[in-house]
């Protein structure tokens, strides 16, 4: 059993709305933080947004203000509401736990195989 899967990707138009869910288990959900990351084609992976231990959260500069993060307790849930989405949106979204507090990738320890959100314009 994988310890972080996402689920709720999928194909929207240019303006739309998406929730997506990580589900954690296997691991203590309290104390960890969560990240989302997401690749693009031909470019590298790059930080959106987290919430740490505490549900406190975090932003990219492309993202702050359209999307927010949030993490649900009982369910060992972490969620990723996206509005206003725009084509440059697109790509395989990941998402990553640790215990390091940071928007890089290199100190989250679990990952999710990912799940492929398509805005069209």
């Amino acid at each position: 059993q994988m310890p972080l899967v996402e689920f709720g990707g999928g194909p929207v138009q240019a303006g739309g709305s998406l929730r997506l869910s990580c589900r954690v288990s296997g691991i203590p959900f309290k104390g960890i933080h969560v990240a989302w990351f997401r690749q693009a084609p031909m470019k590298e992976r790059e930080f959106v947004a987290l919430a740490d231990w505490d549900d406190h959260a975090r932003y990219s500069d492309s993202v702050r203000g359209r999307f927010t993060v949030s993490r649900d307790e009982p369910r060992k849930t972490v969620f990723l509401q996206m509005e206003n989405l725009k084509p440059e949106d697109s790509a395989v979204y990941y998402c990553a736990a640790g215990t390091i507090l940071r928007t890089t990738e290199d100190v989250y320890s679990y990952w999710g195989p990912g799940t492929q959100v398509t805005v069209s314009a």
